[in-house]
């Protein structure tokens, strides 16, 4: 039998939850080391608190089985009643809680937004809107009938070196991780989190006026299109093509350039929308087919990758650009699907070293 896979809580429900001890201790005097926090859908979570001084507590990351850089963070709030200091420039996000006027601030290790296109403007601590809200909601019942105001600042230990590890200096978030999550919940093996880090990335480019979006697969990907790119241009799309060219559709680049092996593309090209292995691999059946019915070329033998095919052809590059000219079809439509009128799109296979592109 498999093993069960584990879920766990967003950065945003454990930032939440400290908030509410703190809030608790703050107007009630009373310490809790479990609180009960109301996600979005109406779903409940029992998250662990640990009291760390005055109007102070944290809460650890819990380990799931997703790809998550912040398993095991330790992400923290404390309360004050006046400004704090000594913290990164920022402008405070003011959150109406009742009567109460309550300013949420970046600490140590979360991050500030520099730049614009994210879902948050500039200048602001990194924490999204779906967090906020359940903050919002979740102190509604304890604050009550209180005004004035209160400063809540928001830190996660070690977060500025977590967030190497994620794609937030490149858009523009320093000094720290997000505050992130849209349902409170992360699911084993969710390629949400990457998703989402496709769209503020691409958000980002658009924001800053980029005619041009290019689309990397593969760290050597990235590298090369360096070479060629302004690096606000370049998203590395990681095996998610489809779910790339749909955040896409908002937005009015004039030009869509793929950069990726010609293995990936020969995936794209025979239909696959994730290239990840486990969604499949090629069909040599099909790439005989098409060197045959193309090119005139009868290939003998089994295959098990196209590196190997590349090998026994004599010459290689009238191959490559008909694998590109298919994967170049597939985009397309995949563009039209997803309602995105592009101008041009370019695969450009890394290790050819030659630009492939139809206007659509």
């Amino acid at each position: 039998m498999a093993q069960k896979l584990r879920f766990g809580y967003t950065t945003g429900t454990h930032a939440t939850a400290t908030l509410v001890a703190c809030l608790h201790h703050y107007f009630e005097k009373k310490i809790y080391d479990t609180l009960e926090i109301l996600l979005p859908q109406n779903i409940s979570a029992f998250i662990e608190v640990q009291n760390e001084g005055e109007f102070y507590f944290s809460s650890i990351k819990g380990e799931n089985d997703d790809l998550d850089v912040t398993k095991g963070a330790k992400i923290s709030c404390k309360l004050l009643q006046t400004l704090p200091k000594n913290l990164k420039v920022q402008t405070p996000t003011l959150l109406k809680v009742n009567n109460l006027s309550l300013y949420i601030w970046a600490g140590e290790g979360v991050g500030v937004v520099t730049k614009k296109g994210l879902k948050i403007a500039p200048n602001y601590p990194a924490i999204n809107p779906i967090p906020l809200l359940m903050m919002q909601e979740n102190a509604q019942s304890v604050v009550a009938d209180a005004t004035g105001k209160l400063h809540a600042v928001f830190s996660v230990e070690n977060g500025e070196a977590i967030a190497k590890d994620t794609a937030n200096a490149k858009v523009g978030v320093l000094g720290g991780i997000s505050i992130l999550g849209t349902r409170g919940i992360v699911k084993p093996i969710s390629a949400t989190a990457y998703i989402d880090s496709i769209e503020a990335e691409v958000s980002v480019a658009a924001a800053f006026n980029e005619d041009i979006i290019v689309f990397t697969l593969g760290n050597s990907a990235v590298d090369f299109a360096k070479k060629l790119y302004d690096e606000t241009s370049i998203v590395e799309i990681g095996n998610f093509v489809y779910d790339a060219l749909a955040k896409l559709k908002k937005h009015h680049f004039k030009k869509i350039v793929f950069i990726t092996s010609v293995a990936k593309m020969a995936k794209v090209a025979q239909g696959a929308k994730n290239t990840h292995n486990r969604f499949g691999g090629i069909d040599f059946d099909e790439v005989k087919k098409w060197l045959d019915e193309d090119l005139g070329v009868t290939l003998e033998g089994e295959f098990v990758t196209l590196k190997g095919v590349l090998e026994v052809l004599e010459h290689k590059e009238p191959f490559v650009e008909l694998i590109a000219q298919k994967a170049l079809t597939q985009l397309q439509s995949w563009t039209q699907e997803v309602n995105y009128k592009s101008l041009e799109v370019v695969v450009l296979p890394y290790n050819i070293k030659k630009e492939y592109n139809k206007s659509t």
